[in-house]
Formats: structure tokens, sequence, C-alpha cells
């Protein structure tokens, strides 16, 4: 496990502490502007050493001699202290955090002090889970998945650690991670918000109209496979009295698998060409709005893309309600 401390980010200082079953060492980070009371954790839950930090990185044997006595319990005290366990993508985790900190920076605030804990282990066990879903696809690939219970185990141990570090709200920017959010949460000291929540609060924050007068307002759901057939986004919609409407069969087969197998072959503009009609298939079914359960689906799609208007990310949902737990505060 490797972790980073941000003192005086302007001049990328660093400090580096060691505990009993706790590896930490420094690398600078010029992706993230982060806040000097946040803190990165990369956890190798094999034990094996990681490596080393490149050039100008680290930090001499004296200096993280004398830190030694510091305690993961000790870390961050302040009462906004949000810990984010990492997903599939380390890309997608950043960019998670890219949002976090901007929006909560605006007009002048500090921004939130994070615990992020990222392990290539567990990134490695949810990817198989979710490959897994698609035996068309991956029928080649000898690798066995990681059994569900190894995954809550991971899960829950990161869980546990971001509560040690002073974490104050538990976040997983993770959609097939959320497969497991009850497991997950058990036991926890503190809050964590699930997407699922935070996606319906803002619909029925909206106050949209059905498009079918006298009927339920309809919702679209488009994600992986595994994180359909989970079902935790339309449990959570049906029981707020939305519809929830899923790609049904044929959508799946000509158009949503076919997309994710250009992705694999990188031909991304086939890809969000075969999501485009997916996403047009759900919404002439009279959905005001689709939720977008995948981050490589939105991905393929641009910025500007007026399709993107009818969607809605679950990332972003939890992203401000993160910022609005804390501002209640």
């Amino acid at each position: 496990m490797s972790l980073q401390i941000f003192t005086n980010p302007s001049h990328g200082l660093a400090q580096v502490c060691h505990s009993k079953r706790i590896l930490c060492k420094t690398r600078l980070s010029r992706v993230l502007a982060t806040p000097p009371s946040s803190i990165l954790l990369q956890m190798d839950e094999s034990n094996n050493n990681l490596p080393k930090s490149k050039k100008g990185f680290g930090l001499s044997e004296d200096s993280r001699g004398s830190l030694n006595h510091l305690h993961a319990d000790s870390m961050l005290r302040q009462a906004n202290t949000v810990g984010i366990i990492g997903g599939i993508s380390t890309d997608s985790t950043l960019n998670f955090v890219r949002k976090l900190e901007d929006w909560s920076s605006k007009d002048g605030k500090s921004s939130l002090p994070f615990v992020l804990c990222s392990d290539p282990i567990l990134n490695k066990e949810l990817l198989l889970y979710e490959e897994n879903s698609y035996p068309s696809l991956y029928h080649r690939i000898k690798r066995t998945p990681a059994a569900p219970e190894q995954i809550v185990e991971n899960l829950r141990n990161k869980r546990i650690s971001l509560e040690r570090c002073g974490a104050k709200l538990i976040l997983m920017p993770c959609h097939i991670a959320h497969t497991w959010y009850e497991e997950v949460f058990e036991g926890s000291s503190v809050p964590m918000l699930h997407m699922g929540d935070c996606i319906v609060k803002e619909l029925q924050e909206a106050k949209m109209k059905p498009l079918e007068a006298g009927n339920p307002l309809r919702v679209g759901v488009m994600a992986s496979s595994a994180t359909l057939s989970a079902g935790f986004y339309q449990e959570r919609l049906e029981s707020n009295g939305f519809e929830a409407v899923l790609p049904d069969k044929a959508t799946m087969e000509h158009t949503v698998i076919p997309a994710i197998e250009a992705m694999k072959r990188d031909d991304m503009e086939g890809a969000g060409n075969l999501l485009r009609i997916a996403l047009q298939v759900l919404l002439v079914q009279a959905v005001n709005v689709v939720v977008l359960g995948s981050d490589e689906m939105r991905d393929l799609l641009p910025g500007d893309d007026p399709l993107l208007k009818k969607c809605v990310d679950p990332m972003d949902a939890l992203a401000r309600s993160a910022i609005k737990w804390a501002e209640s505060l």
C-alpha cells in the first residue's frame, strides 16, 4: 500500500508514514489539484512491493523515519472529509475526483478534503466480474473472475480503511461495485451514498412530467449487462414511483453488445453510433430521460451530443450529493 499526503501542493511537498500493515510512500500527482488535507491511498492486497517512485518523487529515508509515529486514525479530522473507493477504471475515478474538487470549490470555497483508496487488484476483480457478464465476448479469455464474496470483502476492507483515515462519508464512484452496496455498508460507522438514491433524488427534484398523461414518468436505464442484472437502478427508480425501461434482448444483442465489441477493437466511432441507436430505441418508448450507468458508454459521446441532454449520469449525481452533504454540516 502506498500513501500520499500532500501538505503543500503548490511546492510539491509530501509526507510519508508507516504503520503495522501499511507501507506508505509518495509520488507527486500533477493530474489532481489535491487540497493540503487530502490523502490518496494505493493499496495492494497481495502485499507485494509496488514499483518505486519515479525520480524526484520520493522522500529520504530520514524523512520517512521521522514520520513513522503517525497513525492512520489521526490522518484527517475535518467533519466534511469524504472517503472514495476507486472502481474499475483509474481514469474514471480520477475524473470523478476532479469534478468533486472543481464543483465543491466554486465561488471561492475550499474544496472538500478527501481520502482516495485505489487498489489495482480490486480494479481487476471488478473488471473480470463485469466481463464475465458478456460470455460471448470474452469466452476466449481464460481468466476466472473473483468470487463475489472475495470482492465484497475487498470493498469492505477499503471502507474500513477509509473510516480509519478519518472519512465521514463514503463514496463508491463505480457502477458495478454498487451490486454489493448493502454488504459493503453493513457495520459502517459513517453514511455511504448510493448512486441510485442520488439519481432518484435529482429526478424527483426536477419535477418532470410524464410524456404520456396518466402514466408514471418513464426512465430508461442503459448500462452493462452486469449492472442491469444487478438491478439496483431499476429497483430504486420503481420504489420511488418511476417506471424503469431497460434495453430489450434485441437491442442488447444488436446494438449494446456490438458497441462493446467495437470499443474492444478501438472502433470508437462505430461504438458511438451503435450507442446512439440503443439510446434512441429507449427514448421512443416515451422515456423522459435515460440513466447512463456506464462510464465507457458515456465517454463514447462528445459533450455536445444532443442525445446526452436526454441522459443523466449517476457519477455526477453522486458528486453533487456529496457536496450537498458537506454543505449541510
